[in-house]
């Protein structure tokens, strides 16, 4: 694994020699955050609160760049109500650069449409995944990089996971969604040392903060008690209609209705990231350093 690290490390270099893969930011201005948000299952919410909460920081005056990861069903565009003119499809098979793809939108963000039809990252050919890992450097620029992955633990989930700065895991009252979020944090716990991994809980959809609270007490004391694993309660998000309205007007609830009750919870998160949870970001390129050591 490490030769074929150091041999897609050789031909990233070669497709554009004169960006080092490890080349810093400049001194003084602060480096990409690396924010990953995941669930255990799908239909807890995950790709809605991942475009709110892209809204929500570029409202605080953060550059925001929204990656959909989901590279088999990828649907940030029809929650933003977008059609981009161009995917990741396009970009993996070098068609077009990262800053050709990247699609702008009236909310204050870019995003990357994911590319429908790719799997696994590990499938792309060696000069692929190269370029691939190339172009998402040029991301750089932002000042919040947030990747939405695929539902479960596939190897792409994993490898995003590992790299970032913080993981968002995402689950809902329902008993299969609070297993489910108990089962990828052991499969984290079990891949890789989680002893910096940042990784924090949301529970969305509840009826009441006592609900919240009581749902992400199981999964923190379970975590803690069999898998000496720390996840930090990052917050909840009350059921409100108005999310569903938003998801049938593909116009993000944030935008439709800032003063609603998930509105107001998702910029107390978004607050509680910056304010209480803040950990400085490593940076595009240390981010890249890790998932190219993970997607071998």
């Amino acid at each position: 694994m490490a030769d074929q690290a150091e041999k897609l490390r050789e031909l990233v270099k070669a497709l554009n020699p004169e960006t080092p893969t490890s080349a810093p930011k400049p001194e003084g201005k602060k480096k990409t955050r690396v924010v990953t948000i995941t669930s255990g299952k799908g239909g807890v919410g995950k790709t809605n609160m991942s475009v709110n909460l892209a809204i929500a920081y570029a409202r605080m005056g953060k550059k925001v760049i929204l990656l959909d990861a989901d590279l088999g069903l990828a649907n940030v565009n029809v929650v933003l109500g977008v059609i981009p003119k161009y995917t990741l499809y396009h970009m993996i098979r070098q068609q077009k650069t990262m800053r050709e793809i990247l699609t702008p939108t009236d909310y204050g963000i870019q995003f990357v449409a994911g590319a429908s039809g790719f799997t696994k990252i590990a499938n792309m050919s060696d000069s692929e995944r190269a370029a691939f890992i190339q172009e998402l450097s040029t991301l750089s620029e932002a000042d919040i990089l947030i990747v939405d992955t695929s539902a479960g633990v596939t190897k792409n989930v994993l490898d995003f996971v590992a790299a970032a700065d913080d993981t968002l895991i995402i689950t809902t009252p329902e008993p299969t969604a609070i297993t489910d979020a108990y089962g990828i944090i052991k499969i984290i716990a079990t891949e890789f040392s989680v002893a910096d991994m940042g990784l924090k809980l949301i529970v969305n959809r509840v009826q009441s903060v006592v609900e919240g609270k009581r749902v992400a007490e199981r999964v923190i004391n379970i975590a803690s008690q069999f898998l000496n694993v720390k996840v930090d309660y990052l917050g909840f998000v009350y059921e409100d209609p108005i999310v569903q309205s938003s998801v049938l007007r593909q116009r993000p609830f944030l935008i439709q209705d800032p003063k609603s009750r998930a509105s107001q919870c998702l910029m107390n998160i978004v607050n509680r990231m910056e304010k209480v949870d803040f950990r400085e970001g490593r940076g595009i390129h240390g981010f890249l350093d890790r998932l190219l050591g993970r997607s071998v």
